[in-house]
């Protein structure tokens, strides 16, 4: 059922304000004590919804289904906003528009992020983690907050491969859960009830979720002897909020206490690959989803993800003439392998 909650009413035992200092409240486990006033079915029972402080700041519309429950948040303000949640059911945050001048990102289990441009970016957050974050805004945001019953997950992974843990990650990129999570976003603003839809875009979307978390990468090592798991979150936080800058092997080292030579040595059995090699597999990545936009030119992505040259950037995104297509008989062959 679509429900427009623009006007939520006052969470009675929530503070007045949410300030609070980074060293009381982007604690791990921390907890105001503040709940949320539960709207609407959710699989036999509720599903606890983000609080939004102030309230007023921002326009909200919801959809719930079988085990799933969209919630759309367009702000109304540029002025300070502040997210909180920590329930029984996980959350997904899908940022389909949001630059901020200030702010920061935290859930349990992670390294804050600061991360400044947040556009097309997801967060993971596991039931029972805590999840914060405030902005200000420098221009409008559009968010989209889908929370997913365990108990409907679970029955999902029974019927797909063993997936390893749900693990906490803050501002990543994801081509198939993104695409499901904004075809969520759309169904929830079309106005109009969708709801079979809607519930098949649900499960579409807990099989890409335990897709991502069966890979290895992203919850333990390759291998014996790489970086700790708190490690491998700051390191990986760290390289994503300065993807345009140079980061030496020396300097990500020092942010986990390790030796160069033996962070080295452990990075790449964490991650695969050495740092420098990681470092630019992310500049890529990031890359392609600036072109998909089409609102800078080839240069300008470039230059703004530390590409001094532009033939070095396009080196590194554009196949090479080899994988091209070739002209028969007919013509030229399919371009599809280009796009």
């Amino acid at each position: 059922m679509l429900r427009n909650t623009s006007a939520l009413p006052v969470i009675a035992d929530a503070p007045a304000s949410f300030r609070c200092a980074s060293s009381r409240c982007l604690q791990p486990g921390a907890h105001t004590g503040a709940s949320s006033r539960p709207r609407g079915g959710f699989h036999g029972r509720t599903a606890a919804q983000v609080e939004i402080s102030p309230s007023v700041a921002v326009e909200r519309r919801s959809i719930t289904g079988r085990g799933t429950r969209a919630e759309l948040v367009q702000s109304t303000s540029r002025s300070r906003i502040e997210f909180r949640y920590r329930g029984t059911s996980h959350l997904i945050v899908a940022y389909e528009q949001g630059v901020r001048h200030k702010g920061e990102t935290f859930v349990d289990g992670t390294c804050p992020s600061r991360l400044r441009d947040f556009s097309r970016k997801l967060t993971f957050v596991p039931a029972g983690h805590a999840y914060f974050e405030w902005h200000q805004l420098q221009a409008p945001a559009r968010l989209l907050f889908i929370s997913l019953d365990p108990a409907e997950l679970d029955i999902q992974s029974a019927v797909t491969s063993p997936s390893g843990p749900l693990n906490p990650r803050v501002f990543f990129e994801d081509a198939s859960l993104w695409s499901t999570a904004d075809k969520l976003g759309l169904v929830a603003s079309a106005g109009r009830e969708s709801l079979p839809y809607f519930e098949a875009l649900g499960t579409v979307l807990m099989h890409a979720l335990l897709r991502l978390s069966g890979r290895a990468d992203l919850s333990k090592p390759l291998a014996r002897g790489g970086l700790a798991a708190w490690q491998r979150r700051f390191v990986a936080s760290y390289i994503e909020d300065h993807l345009a800058e140079h980061i030496s092997p020396a300097t990500l080292a020092r942010l986990v206490r390790l030796s160069p030579y033996h962070f080295s040595r452990a990075f790449k059995q964490s991650f695969g690959m050495p740092p420098h090699r990681y470092h630019t597999h992310r500049r890529i990545e990031r890359a392609k989803i600036l072109l998909e936009r089409h609102a800078l030119s080839v240069t300008d992505i470039g230059l703004s993800l530390g590409f001094n040259e532009t033939s070095s950037f396009t080196a590194a995104t554009v196949p090479p003439p080899s994988s091209w297509p070739q002209p028969d008989a007919g013509g030229w062959a399919s371009t599809s392998s280009l796009v």
